[in-house]
């Protein structure tokens, strides 16, 4: 495996305070696409992904929703490998993310399943997370020590 792939493993962190710098759409591009190329169970691609830029939506740059078909039953898996994909491509390229995680709770309400109506979006969609996406406004903290026997080899 390559060390530079590796190193972009280690070195992304969460970021939660960003410049208010909008994020260039070859870039956003960039990093919509990645989430696409993440694997789902069955290759049956059961999430939506949903890039907002729109100021009454967000509170970074650009915040980007992945939802599911939650007739999968692998839409939280599937999500999840999405939203990863998207963390590490956003890092490669200078940007930072922070995976926010009350979707579900959002998108199985009434106002979220307005919120899908008012996109034109299925009520069958799920939330799995949101990702906060910008150029970070300070440098990333050093990450914690792994923990004692996070790895057993049997």
């Amino acid at each position: 495996m390559e060390k530079k792939f590796l190193s972009l493993i280690k070195t992304r962190r969460s970021v939660r305070a960003y410049k208010s710098e909008p994020v260039p759409s070859k870039a956003l591009d960039a990093v919509l696409e990645a989430g696409t190329y993440a694997p789902t169970g069955g290759g049956h691609q059961s999430p939506t992904i949903i890039a907002i830029t729109d100021p009454k939506y967000r509170r970074a740059p650009v915040v980007i929703l992945v939802l599911a078909d939650g007739s999968a039953s692998t839409f939280v898996e599937d999500g999840s490998c999405v939203l990863e994909n998207m963390m590490l491509a956003a890092h490669a390229l200078g940007l930072g993310t922070v995976w926010v995680h009350r979707e579900r709770e959002i998108f199985d309400s009434e106002s979220g399943k307005a919120l899908l109506r008012e996109w034109k979006l299925p009520e069958t969609l799920r939330g799995v997370g949101a990702i906060a996406l910008g150029y970070p406004a300070r440098e990333a903290s050093q990450p914690a020590a792994r923990k004692q026997n996070y790895i057993v080899r049997i």
